[in-house]
């Protein structure tokens, strides 16, 4: 079970949502800088500023404030909230929340802070081989 109280359940959720944002975004932008830098290669110098502009913790923290403020009804949320995973051992977003508002959030939250990236990942990476692909063949044929 969690040993601790509710206010370090909530700091221990935030921080795993929190990081884990962050990472998510990290690997998306750096996946988008490459494909831009090998795709397109005349755009160059304007794109180096980027990464160090889209990996600010604070731009993943709309996601996560939301639960963090809406705390009044742990341990049985309703809205969104942190609280107690389904095995009680450790914290993160309350999936099991039955409100309209908490759905939304929960499908928003997988939509623009999961598929989103992990889409934009997999088209940049996907570029990536194609342009080496034609690259190589053009190489070949000189």
């Amino acid at each position: 079970r969690w040993l601790f109280n509710q206010a370090v359940c909530t700091l221990y959720a935030f921080c795993g949502v929190l990081f884990g944002l962050c990472s998510l975004s990290s690997l998306t932008v750096l996946s988008t800088v490459c494909c831009l830098k090998v795709c397109y290669p005349a755009y160059g110098r304007c794109w180096d500023a980027l990464p160090d502009l889209l990996l600010h913790p604070s731009l993943s923290c709309p996601a996560q404030v939301a639960p963090a403020v809406s705390q009044d009804s742990w341990p049985h949320p309703q809205r969104w909230s942190y609280g107690p995973e389904p095995y009680g051992t450790a914290c993160c977003i309350a999936w099991n929340a039955s409100s309209r508002e908490a759905t939304f959030y929960i499908l928003a939250l997988f939509i623009f802070c999961y598929l989103l990236p992990c889409l934009l990942i997999l088209i940049s990476y996907s570029l990536i081989l194609w342009t080496v692909r034609v690259s190589r063949r053009a190489v070949r044929q000189h």
